[in-house]
C-alpha cells in the first residue's frame, strides 16, 4: 500500500502538453469577454466615498483587479479580430500565440518567480512566517 505522497505521485503527472484551441465560427459579442460587475460596484462606492481623490484614483485601478475574463470567448474574438487588434491582444498576455514571444515580454518568467516564491515560503510543508 502506498502512502499518501506515494500515492500522490503516481496520481499526477509533471507532463505540460500545450492545448490546441479550434475557435467558433461566430466572434462574439465584445462584451461577453469579460464580467466587470464586482468592478463596476467596487468604483461607484469609491466613487461615493469622502477619500481624497488621490487615493479614490488608487482604489479605482485597483478595483479591475475583480474583473473576470472569458478567455475562451476571448480566443474566439481572437480568431476573428484585425492584425492590430490581435497584436495588442497578444502584448497584453490575452492569448499566447508564440511562446517564445510570452518569454521575451517576461510572462513565462513571471510564472518561475511565483514558484520561486511559493517554495521558498512553504519548505517542507510549512509556512515560514
Amino acid at each position: 500500500m502506498f502512502g499518501v505522497e506515494e500515492s500522490a505521485k503516481q496520481k499526477y503527472s509533471a507532463k505540460i502538453e500545450t492545448p490546441i484551441y479550434e475557435p467558433t465560427h461566430e466572434k462574439p459579442h465584445m462584451i461577453t469577454l469579460c464580467d466587470g460587475s464586482k468592478t463596476r460596484a467596487l468604483v461607484r462606492e469609491i466613487d461615493e466615498s469622502n477619500l481624497p481623490e488621490d487615493e479614490k484614483k488608487f482604489l479605482r485601478l485597483a478595483a479591475n483587479r475583480h474583473s473576470v475574463f472569458n478567455y475562451e470567448r476571448i480566443a474566439d474574438y481572437y480568431a476573428h479580430a484585425t492584425p492590430e487588434m490581435q497584436r495588442l491582444m497578444e502584448r497584453s498576455a490575452l492569448v499566447i500565440i508564440d511562446f517564445n514571444a510570452a518569454i521575451e515580454q517576461g510572462f513565462v518568467k513571471l510564472c518561475d518567480d511565483i514558484k520561486t516564491q511559493f517554495m521558498e515560503e512553504y519548505k517542507d510543508g510549512k509556512e515560514k512566517y
